[in-house]
């Protein structure tokens, strides 16, 4: 597993100049790592059926919406889609009635509150919206990157030319842990004694700061980050360094749930979670919606779009058999090398990037498997400050699930929000400058000790 063999960039036929493999975007002084970050990897082939060939329908999206993340009891799950969704048919200069179907994402609603199977029908029914087809969509921490997904295919099919995706969450309530329990179920629930077992493999025996009830994914981020550090020799001040960057990323987005900066010294000695997380560096509960309105070329037309944003890939897959130490074969690694080969980019080309960082261990591990650097390095690529506003690839601009907060099922869409407003270079403070390449990697649930569903979109300006 340590040793690399047929080397070659991830998302790169082998072929290709060294122009197109440069984005041509100034260098800078985030150090050797950063610049050698587009390096030789275990060589993985792409899909070979849908998910890694080229669209011939464009796809765009022409408006995006997001609500302040946080504890907000105040408002209700109507009350949240409503206004995700009215801020991204403002942002698109689209009605209502311009809508040609619905995409609905949630993952608590049914097991907090007891609305199940019509979740978003009564969500959207109850702002106006009215005959039109409505999906409601649950794919685990990937609930609204699925539902932009199945927007994009919808609009490039033809079936509809303007197309709403919306994914929306409010995980806080009274009763915390029947929240937590939720995240039991992100697992199989029907061989607890397998998954014990695969975290023992991963990461050994699990110290925990004390007894309070956590989540399970905090236990297997744990597992996994040990694991990663037993490897590659991953250190937790690098992990600190991850978080205390997307932190003060968090400070510039004003729809953060956390917008405090914090120092390494402040993260390393918080409470610890589980080891080696502190709570700095695991992501929060939190309520919050974001959405996105979708288009292909003929509701590019009607709706006469001025600031549109190309949708150049959207790969969701799952995982396939391989063994725990087997990092290259990785879900996500695949999910990226196919929506790398279907967009014709690397990942060098990319200017900007949003990553699943439920834990700090997660935005390390994810930096590894989208290319960004190669396998095992990714403490040392955060570490070397690459990552950070004005480094070579930064990462999680918006604050990351850490800061910005994480409503599982509005996650995948508020990335979208974020990348859109980098390509649009709308993102003030926290804006990367000229960025003209964004990628979003989302995943969640657990199956044989990687996530049970992974999904990356490429977006282009």
């Amino acid at each position: 597993m340590n040793s690399i063999a047929h080397q070659r960039p991830l998302g790169t036929t082998g072929d290709e100049t060294d122009a197109q493999r440069t984005r041509g975007r100034a260098d800078n002084s985030a150090g050797d790592l950063a610049s050698r970050r587009l390096c030789a990897v275990v060589e993985v082939k792409p899909h070979s059926g849908p998910s890694g060939s080229r669209p011939t329908e464009p796809a765009w999206v022409v408006g995006v919406g997001m609500t302040p993340f946080g504890v907000r009891p105040e408002a209700s799950v109507k009350d949240l889609t409503r206004e995700a969704v009215t801020g991204a048919l403002r942002d698109a200069g689209a009605q209502l009635a311009d809508i040609d179907a619905a995409y609905f994402g949630n993952t608590v609603q049914a097991v907090l509150e007891g609305q199940v199977v019509v979740a978003g029908q009564m969500a959207l029914r109850s702002m106006g919206f009215e005959r039109i087809p409505m999906v409601n969509v649950e794919n685990a921490c990937a609930t609204a990157a699925t539902a932009l997904h199945q927007a994009v295919l919808h609009v490039r099919s033809g079936a509809g030319d303007i197309v709403l995706a919306v994914g929306v969450d409010k995980t806080n309530i009274d009763d915390k842990d029947k929240m937590l329990a939720v995240f039991d179920g992100g697992v199989d629930v029907h061989d607890g004694d397998g998954v014990r077992a695969i975290l023992h493999e991963l990461g050994g025996d699990v110290t925990a700061g004390g007894a309070e009830r956590r989540s399970l994914f905090m236990n297997i981020y744990a597992a996994l980050a040990r694991s990663h550090m037993e490897t590659f020799g991953t250190t937790k001040h690098q992990l600190a360094i991850v978080s205390e960057k997307n932190h003060l990323h968090a400070v510039h987005n004003p729809l953060a749930h956390f917008r405090k900066a914090m120092s390494v010294d402040e993260i390393l000695t918080a409470r610890t979670i589980v080891e080696p997380l502190t709570l700095p560096m695991c992501a929060p509960l939190t309520d919050g919606a974001a959405a996105a309105i979708v288009c292909n070329s003929e509701g590019l037309r009607r709706l006469a779009a001025t600031r549109p944003i190309r949708v150049l890939s959207t790969v969701i897959q799952t995982g396939s058999r391989r063994t725990l130490s087997d990092w290259a074969a990785s879900v996500s690694r695949r999910t990226a090398q196919a929506a790398y080969e279907q967009a014709g980019v690397g990942p060098h080309d990319v200017s900007v990037a949003e990553v699943h960082d439920a834990s700090a261990f997660g935005e390390v591990l994810q930096t590894e498997m989208m290319g960004f650097c190669e396998i095992g390095a990714g403490g040392k690529l955060g570490e070397s400050g690459a990552t950070t506003l004005g480094g070579s690839i930064p990462v999680n601009t918006s604050g990351g699930l850490e800061s910005k907060g994480h409503p599982m099922g509005a996650t995948g869409l508020a990335q979208i929000y974020e990348l859109v407003g980098q390509l649009r270079g709308e993102n003030g403070a926290r804006q990367v400058p000229g960025a003209r390449i964004a990628l979003a990697e989302n995943g969640g649930g657990m199956y044989a000790g990687e996530e049970a569903v992974a999904a990356v979109t490429i977006l282009g300006a």
